[in-house]
C-alpha cells in the first residue's frame, strides 16, 4: 500500500512538473505560505503545492490588515483571505448615472484593463476560465466636464462580493469622477497574478472606505533646464495615478529655455527653446493635460517671474542682467535674468503668456512663482535704478521690494484679466517678499498661498502661518529629489546634498512643521529641478521616493517607514510593471524573503553595517 502511494504521489510530482512545464520553459521551484504573519519562500513538492501560493497573493492577506494596498487607506479595510480567479476576457464596466463623461470614462476602463494586462508575464500560459467580473461605478452624473479643484471630495468606497449566479462584483460609490478613479485604482491593486496556478486572482470579498488627509498631493518637475519629452511626462503622470498623487506642477520655462508654444508670442519659444523639436506646442500641452485628467491629475503651469527669465527675451528690452557676467554677482545659477518692471509693455507680453496658459490648462490654482529675485540684478540697471528715482524712492533693499510688490501688483492684475475677473488662488515660493515686513505689505493672505521649499525647521515658516496663509510644503531637505550629484557649477557635491532616502520622505510630517497650524496646509509636493537630470534619469530620480510621499499625503500614517518598507518593496515592483523605471531599494532576495532584511536596532545589522555593529559590540564587552 506504502509503496502504491508513493508511486502515486510521484506520478502526481511528474504530472505537475509536465504541466508546469507545458506552460513555461523555466519550471516553478518555489511557492509562499503564510507562517507567523509573513509570507515564507518554500520548495515546491507534492505536499505542499495544493497551499503554496505566489507571491503577490500571499501578500494580499498575510500579517496585514491592509494587504499590499499603497497608499494606505485611512477607513476602514476588510480582506477576505478567499481568492477567485477572475477571467479578464469578461469584465465588464457599468457606469451608472453617468451620461455625459462616457469618453473619459472609455479612457479609464482602457487604462484599468492595461494595468491588469501589464501583470501577465505571457498570455499564452495564462490559465482559462475563472469567474466573469462586473466594475460598476456609482457617480451622480456631472454636467460639465470633471475638472479637480481644493473642494473635490476625492473619498470612495469599494465593496466586493460574489452574487448567487457566480459573478464577482465590485461596487465602486463615490461623490465625483476623482474619487470613483481613486476606487478603481484601489481595485486594481486587489487583482493580482498567480504565478502557480498561471491565474488572474482577486479579493472574493472586500470593503474599503477611503479619502485622502491632504487637499494637494503633487509632483514638480522643472522642464527647461533639461526638455523633457512628452512621453516621459505621460510616465511621470502614469506613476502619479498609481499612488493617487493629484497635481503635476508643470515648471515649464525658466531663463535657461522658454519651449512653450504661446500663440500671440511665437518669438518666445522660436527665440527661446533648445531646438524646434524641443517645444510644447498646443497640441502637446493639451494631450498632457487630458492624459492627467483621466488619471485624477490636475496639470498646474508655472511661470515663475520676475526672476527666472531669460531665453525667449531677446530683443524685447523688457529684461535686467540676462547672461550677465560674473553670474554670481546677479543670481544663484547661470544664465542670469530678471524682467524690468518698469516697462509697461512688458505686461502686455505677461498677459499674452497668461493667456495661453489659462486658456490650456484651465487651472483652478495658479503659480506665479516669484523665486529668488535678486535686487543686485535689479540695481544693475541703469534704466530701473532712473525709474526708481523718478518715483522718489530710493535704492535700497526695501525699495527693492517696493518695486517687486509693483510687479506683483500689475502681473496679478493681468492674470484677473486672462481669468476674467475669477480671483483664481495665487501661490507663490517663500522669497524675500514673504518675509517681514514685506508679505504684510504686498501678499493678501486672502489671495495668496505660499509653498514652503526652505529646510522643514525653518522659523519663517511659523511666521507665514500666524499670519493666516494656507501653505504647500516642499522643504527642500526632504523633499527636493534632485539634491545628492555631483556639483555642477561648484565643487564637491550640489548645494542640497546629500542624497534623500525614501524613509525620510516617508517621515516628513507636515503636522511637525506647521505644528498648531497643520489645518493651513494644504498638502505637499516633491521636487524635481533639472540641471542634472533629464528624461533618461527621470524616472528613478522620482521612484519610488514619490510613492512614499504619497502615501504620507493620502494617509499621514502615524507609525514610520518600517511598517511601510515590506509593502513598498512589492510597490516598487508594480512600478516597473507598469512601465516606470523605478530605482530598486534593496536585493530581490529581501522581496522574495520578508522581514529578513530590515535592520532590528536592538539586535542586529545588516551586511558590513552589522560587522561593524558587532565589532563594536565585542569591543564594548572586552
Amino acid at each position: 500500500m506504502k509503496s502504491t502511494r508513493t508511486a502515486l504521489g510521484v506520478a502526481l510530482l511528474l504530472a505537475l512538473v509536465s504541466q508546469l512545464a507545458a506552460h513555461s520553459s523555466d519550471d516553478l521551484v518555489y511557492g509562499y505560505e503564510c507562517r507567523s504573519g509573513y509570507c515564507q519562500k518554500v520548495e515546491l513538492s507534492e505536499e505542499n503545492y495544493v497551499k503554496a501560493i505566489s507571491l503577490p497573493v500571499c501578500r494580499l492577506f498575510c500579517g496585514s490588515s491592509i494587504g499590499t494596498l499603497w497608499p494606505k487607506p485611512t477607513g476602514t479595510v476588510r480582506l477576505d483571505t478567499l481568492m477567485r480567479q477572475v477571467d479578464i476576457s469578461f469584465i465588464d464596466f457599468n457606469f451608472n448615472g453617468i451620461a455625459r463623461q462616457q469618453k473619459l470614462w472609455r479612457a479609464v476602463e482602457d487604462r484599468f484593463m492595461n494595468m491588469l494586462e501589464a501583470q501577465i508575464p505571457d498570455r499564452k500560459v495564462l490559465a482559462r476560465g475563472g469567474y466573469r467580473m462586473s466594475v460598476n461605478i456609482n457617480t451622480p452624473d456631472e454636467p460639465t466636464p470633471a475638472r479637480l479643484t481644493l473642494d473635490t471630495d476625492e473619498s470612495y468606497t469599494l465593496d466586493i462580493d460574489t452574487d448567487a449566479s457566480g459573478h464577482v462584483l465590485a461596487n465602486i460609490t463615490a461623490s465625483n469622477f476623482f474619487g470613483a478613479r481613486h476606487g478603481l485604482e484601489t481595485l486594481a491593486q486587489l487583482i493580482v497574478y498567480d504565478d502557480i496556478r498561471r491565474e488572474v486572482q482577486v479579493t472574493a470579498n472586500a470593503t474599503i472606505n477611503d479619502a485622502p488627509v491632504y487637499k494637494w498631493r503633487g509632483l514638480l518637475l522643472d522642464t527647461s533646464r533639461n526638455y523633457y519629452s512628452v512621453k516621459s511626462i505621460k510616465r511621470t503622470l502614469e506613476g502619479m495615478a498609481l499612488v493617487k498623487l493629484n497635481t503635476f506642477h508643470w515648471h515649464i520655462t525658466d531663463s535657461h529655455s522658454f519651449p512653450l508654444e504661446v500663440k500671440k508670442r511665437p518669438e518666445l519659444h522660436k527665440l527661446g527653446a533648445y531646438s524646434q523639436r524641443q517645444v510644447y506646442t498646443r497640441r502637446d500641452v493639451a494631450e498632457v493635460v487630458e492624459y492627467g485628467r483621466v488619471r485624477g491629475i490636475r496639470v498646474m503651469p508655472e511661470f515663475d517671474a520676475p526672476a527666472h527669465v531669460g531665453e525667449g527675451w531677446q530683443h524685447k528690452n523688457m529684461t535686467a542682467c540676462f547672461n550677465a557676467q560674473p553670474w554670481k554677482s546677479f543670481c544663484v545659477e547661470p544664465p542670469c535674468g530678471q524682467l524690468d518692471p518698469t516697462v509697461n509693455e512688458m505686461y502686455d507680453v505677461l498677459e499674452d503668456i497668461y493667456g495661453t496658459m489659462f486658456d490650456q490648462f484651465n487651472p483652478d490654482i495658479f503659480h506665479m512663482g516669484g523665486d529668488e529675485v535678486s535686487t543686485s540684478c535689479w540695481n544693475s540697471s541703469q534704466p530701473i535704478q532712473q525709474w526708481m528715482k523718478k518715483q522718489g524712492w530710493g535704492l535700497e533693499t526695501a525699495d527693492f521690494m517696493r518695486l517687486w510688490g509693483h510687479f506683483q501688483t500689475e502681473a496679478l492684475g493681468r492674470v484677473d484679466k486672462v481669468a476674467n475677473g475669477t480671483h483664481t488662488p495665487i501661490i507663490l515660493w517663500t522669497s524675500g517678499l514673504t518675509e517681514e515686513p514685506f508679505i504684510d505689505e504686498y501678499l493678501n493672505p486672502e489671495r495668496y498661498i505660499i509653498q514652503i521649499w526652505t529646510t522643514g525647521v525653518d522659523p519663517k515658516v511659523k511666521k507665514i502661518l500666524e499670519r493666516g496663509y494656507k501653505i504647500i510644503v516642499s522643504n527642500y531637505d526632504a523633499l527636493y529629489l534632485d539634491c545628492g550629484g555631483a556639483g555642477w557649477v561648484t565643487d564637491g557635491n550640489n548645494w542640497c546634498s546629500p542624497y534623500i532616502g525614501w524613509q525620510k520622505v516617508y517621515d516628513n510630517s507636515l503636522k511637525s512643521i506647521a505644528g498648531d497650524y497643520e489645518h493651513h496646509v494644504l498638502g505637499a509636493e516633491g521636487a524635481i529641478w533639472s540641471e542634472q537630470i533629464d528624461e533618461h534619469t527621470l524616472d528613478n530620480r522620482f521612484w519610488p521616493r514619490a510613492s512614499a510621499l504619497a502615501e504620507r499625503l493620502w494617509s499621514n500614517p502615524a507609525e514610520g517607514w518600517r511598517q511601510a518598507e515590506s509593502r513598498l518593496l512589492l510597490h516598487r515592483q508594480r512600478l516597473v510593471d507598469n512601465g516606470l523605471g523605478a530605482e530598486a531599494m534593496q536585493p530581490q532576495w529581501c522581496l522574495q524573503n520578508e522581514h529578513e532584511c530590515p535592520i532590528d536596532a536592538c539586535s542586529r545589522g545588516s551586511g558590513r553595517l552589522g560587522l561593524i555593529v558587532l565589532l563594536l559590540l565585542t569591543t564594548l564587552s572586552a
